[in-house]
């Protein structure tokens, strides 16, 4: 039992500095938004689907409160088509919506949003909390599977520019992004990152994972 422990725990170790690793490379400086010009935004085009504050009140709606600017921005970005070529996110409501902004207002918005204190959500499920805790903090050695804290952190923070706050979302929104980057439907992972570890997780994972992350402050 000791022995498996320590197996596991070097497994969660090894995982964490694998997909860290590109967090230490140097990043372009990016021009910060207004907060103050993105509350206008966020007010006038946002606030439907995802509450003028980034607290969606639609669990298929992802929470934006408290996310990091830069990835906020990017996934604004990712929506859009450039030349001509298919954007890197495909969804036809986000699509129209990122149309009509130009670049400083999605930094405007991105910025707004991220000097919000997001709600939180919580896990609603206790059969598979142990589950969910156990992928989240340790992943699976058995099939390869790495451990979401290495990325996100043991509370789901994330790091700045580089992985997504997760925690306090939605159980059902995290669901489906792991469906949807195991089943292809989105491909704007760096690196395909996110599509490796989806490809090796069981439905009933992702839900019990999703489910915990939502608890995680």
């Amino acid at each position: 039992m000791k022995r498996s422990m320590i197996a596991l725990t070097a497994f969660a170790l090894l995982a964490a500095t694998s997909f860290t690793a590109s967090a230490n490379q140097p990043q372009k400086a990016t021009t910060k938004g207004d907060a103050e010009r993105g509350k206008l935004i966020a007010a006038g085009t946002c606030a439907a689907c995802h509450g003028a504050d980034g607290n969606s009140q639609i669990s298929t709606n992802p929470k934006l409160a408290g996310q990091h600017p830069e990835y906020l921005y990017k996934q604004m970005k990712n929506f859009v088509l450039v030349d001509g070529k298919p954007a890197e996110r495909a969804n036809a409501v986000m699509m129209g919506m990122m149309a009509a902004l130009n670049d400083g207002q999605m930094r405007d918005a991105a910025a707004w949003f991220a000097s919000q204190k997001q709600s939180g959500d919580k896990a609603r499920n206790p059969d598979t909390i142990a589950r969910g805790q156990k992928l989240y903090r340790a992943g699976d050695i058995s099939k390869g599977l790495p451990a979401c804290a290495g990325c996100h952190g043991p509370a789901g923070a994330g790091i700045p520019a580089q992985y997504p706050r997760i925690g306090g979302q939605f159980a059902d929104y995290t669901e489906a992004q792991l469906k949807a980057f195991r089943d292809g439907a989105r491909a704007n992972d760096a690196n395909a990152m996110m599509r490796t570890v989806a490809l090796k997780m069981t439905d009933a994972e992702m839900k019990a994972v999703a489910d915990y992350i939502a608890g995680l402050r």
